[in-house]
């Protein structure tokens, strides 16, 4: 299992790309959430600062940092505050973002896990319990399943709308 200092040493080492694929309809429901919901709309960037710096220091270095999410539509609330945070958040740091509706996935051959893809070497899968609450990590070499969460998200990326285009149902 990997830890946040193990995520961020993979991410500061990325030489080439860092692409992330995002599958579910929500995630655990922080404060953050739970803030936005009741109408605080706070400015992600503020808010979660070491992440603008996380990318923005990857994306000046040269390293492609990709986010893919498939949702299904109508989306939940939960992908709307996504939806909703990632010009000032993602888009800001220097990520290109993409949305697919899991009706245009189901042709894509994906594995089962939330995932973080490293240069085309190294995997991290993110293991969620049913609620949303992360569980753990899992960082993966084997080039087989490197291969497939290469196959996977290029394949959504390819049929995905970019974030500046999308507008969710």
């Amino acid at each position: 299992m990997a830890t946040e200092s193990a995520f961020e040493d993979l991410f500061r080492s990325a030489q080439h790309s860092a692409f992330h694929l995002e599958m579910r309809d929500a995630y655990g429901l922080d404060d953050d959430y739970r803030e936005w919901v009741s109408g605080d709309r706070f400015d992600p960037a503020e808010r979660w600062p070491w992440w603008i710096e996380l990318v923005s220091t990857a994306v000046a270095r040269g390293v492609a940092v990709h986010r893919a999410r498939i949702v299904s539509e109508p989306i939940s609330p939960y992908v709307r505050y996504e939806y909703e945070l990632t010009s000032g958040h993602n888009v800001k740091a220097g990520e290109a973002v993409r949305w697919l509706s899991r009706r245009q996935a189901s042709g894509v051959a994906l594995p089962g896990n939330d995932f973080w893809l490293f240069d085309g070497t190294s995997v991290l899968f993110n293991h969620f319990a049913g609620d949303g609450t992360m569980t753990g990590e899992e960082l993966v070499t084997d080039p087989a399943v490197v291969s497939l969460c290469a196959s996977a998200f290029t394949a959504v990326w390819e049929r995905a709308t970019p974030h500046e285009e999308y507008r969710p149902a």
